[in-house]
């Protein structure tokens, strides 16, 4: 039985690698190891900061509401506990998009919210 080379497909892989990490700095970029292992940090970091950036666009969306709630006369729980009350089924990034956008239609979601 012959001899099996992998050079054709260790370096597809290791060009995959490199290719990816690709403007990183010094030999993160140009050596396989350097280049695999800042890879994998980077993925990791990529996968964490997903999900905090959810939790901070929410708490963006969060401080908008509260302010135009407050300009309106009210604050964000009860604005929010009246909504539900009236079943009305928003979430915080339209209505802080109308918050924003559409003030007067905001308002009248305030007065709905009081009611």
């Amino acid at each position: 039985m012959p001899r099996v080379k992998h050079s054709v497909s260790t370096h597809r892989r290791k060009k995959r690698v490199l290719k990816r990490a690709k403007g990183q700095f010094g030999d993160r970029s140009k050596q396989y190891q350097q280049a695999r292992r800042s890879l994998l940090h980077s993925l990791s970091y990529a996968y964490r900061d997903r999900k905090v950036q959810r939790r901070t666009l929410r708490s963006l969306w969060i401080v908008r509401i509260n302010a135009a709630c407050r300009n309106a006369g009210t604050t964000y729980g009860r604005f929010m506990q009246g909504l539900k009350k009236a079943k009305i089924d928003l979430n915080r990034k339209v209505l802080s998009e109308m918050a924003i956008s559409d003030p007067a239609g905001f308002a009248r979601l305030v007065e709905i919210a009081k009611g």
